[in-house]
């Protein structure tokens, strides 16, 4: 029997280009800059730290241009655990999805709690004599603040991501301008002798380089999560994915030469409100009153966004039956995944009070191991399994950015450092323990046969409906 629009609630379609192009780059920018600078300076040893945001764009378009595809043929909510689901389910069940949704839960409110960490940062500015507790539980506020402005419509939130886009946007005009008019290029590019000398420590030092650069720049693809809330998936998921990337990266790569042409790189390496040191240089200290209220605006934007996207994974899986059930229901008037917004919200409040600094990397080799590796691999995996799944948009070049994609994520995870990577592998062995208690009770593969399983839902069902 069918069932009826009642009883199978649906996502509004509200998001446009515009739309969808500002929640990504709102993701993007963030507070990311006025807290990563130091760090890939200090990384890198110099102004050579530009090289590190220069190859980290380049590895977002090759990622990019996988999710594109990706995000276009299967504009479902979930992002990535969709495309997973689909490719590997011929090899090992539900068992990559699974895993890649264990490695959110853990991953998602952590990169969260960053932004969330780096506005309470910011907000000492003001609050002269906050502690390093007070900074905690400021952060943990400015979460349950988020939550509730997303308790809403994806209408309403869609006008909301507009507004926050445009102060984003204002304070990038404010720290280009402020540079322009201060920019020293001797302070620029005054880079220390044999910078750019081919040797293991520069490469190491590109690695950890290229690790934080593209933290930076995660977030292009937010609205593959929110794949049936945009209009038009097939142009406008891909087109917001890679407008959202060239414009970010003219942007960061305008601001970190720009700050570094007006702070030296010595003491820009040292500071940890780099956005105001940078502006009292310029523009004195009301400017720097003005930037980091617009820093906190932006970092708010950020995370709004990021919790948005988040918050439909778990919905999806637990609609796919590979999640806790309550986890897939809508709110009865408002529409939206309701219990996995609060729950992640939650996490993220209760990871506000742990170190910024610790958490980067660590953060990077766990969406790596199965996220972005494995979507590469998903991929490829599709056009071989699926060669009739209708793809509006097909990856430029094929397989080039794939491979570039792919030896980019590698560097990167080896780059995390051990610490980080131990981690990643004990989180995800924790995940196959887990999967395979949950299958045995589920009774799917490995405890039934593998064909059963197999669903190729957007080969099966009409597309039609996805362009509406």
């Amino acid at each position: 029997m069918a069932r009826t629009s009642q009883e199978t609630p649906r996502f509004i379609r509200a998001l446009g280009l515009f739309s969808a192009t500002a929640v990504n780059m709102s993701q993007m920018v963030g507070i990311g800059p006025f807290i990563t600078i130091p760090l890939i300076l200090s990384a890198m040893g110099g102004p050579q730290a530009i090289l590190g945001w220069i190859v980290g764009a380049l590895l977002a378009m090759a990622d990019g241009l996988v999710w594109s595809e990706l995000g276009a043929a299967m504009p479902g909510t979930g992002g990535s655990y969709v495309y997973l689901r689909e490719a590997y389910q011929y090899y090992s069940g539900k068992l990559v999805p699974f895993l890649f949704v264990w490695s959110t839960l853990l991953a998602t409110p952590l990169i969260m709690s960053t932004g969330m960490i780096g506005m309470a940062n910011y907000l000492g500015y003001f609050w002269h004599g906050m502690t390093p507790l007070d900074t905690k539980w400021v952060a943990a506020g400015i979460t349950i603040v988020t939550v509730a402005l997303l308790y809403r419509r994806i209408d309403s939130i869609a006008r909301i991501t507009q507004v926050l886009w445009g102060g984003m946007l204002l304070t990038v005009l404010m720290v280009i301008v402020a540079a322009a008019t201060h920019f020293h290029p001797r302070l620029a590019f005054s880079y220390p002798p044999g910078a750019f000398a081919l040797t293991p420590k520069f490469f190491a030092g590109l690695g950890a380089g290229l690790l934080i650069a593209i933290y930076d720049y995660l977030g292009y693809y937010t609205t593959a999560y929110l794949g049936d809330e945009v209009k038009n998936p097939g142009k406008v998921i891909p087109g917001s994915i890679l407008l959202a990337i060239l414009a970010v990266g003219v942007i960061d790569l305008s601001m970190n030469i720009g700050i570094i042409g007006v702070v030296p790189w010595h003491e820009a390496a040292k500071s940890n409100t780099i956005g105001t040191l940078f502006m009292e240089k310029a523009w004195g200290p009301t400017g720097a009153t003005i930037l980091a209220l617009l820093i906190l605006w932006t970092a708010f934007a950020s995370v709004y966004t990021g919790l948005l996207g988040g918050s439909r994974l778990p919905y999806n899986a637990a609609r796919d039956k590979l999640f806790f059930k309550s986890f897939g229901v809508l709110h009865p008037r408002l529409k939206f995944p309701y219990i996995s917004l609060l729950v992640m919200g939650g996490f993220t409040a209760i990871f506000s009070f742990f170190s910024l600094s610790a958490i980067i990397n660590a953060l990077m080799a766990i969406s790596i191991v199965v996220q972005f590796i494995g979507q590469v691999i998903a991929l490829t995996l599709l056009r071989i399994k699926q060669p009739e799944l209708h793809r509006p948009f097909r990856q430029w070049l094929y397989p080039l950015p794939s491979l570039v994609a792919f030896i980019g994520w590698i560097y990167v995870f080896v780059s995390s450092g051990w610490p980080a990577i131990r981690l990643a592998l004990i989180w995800t062995v924790l995940g196959l323990i887990a999967f395979v208690v949950w299958a045995y009770y589920e009774r799917v593969w490995p405890f039934h046969p593998l064909k059963d399983e197999v669903k190729e839902m957007y080969v099966t069902s009409s597309s039609a409906g996805a362009e509406d």
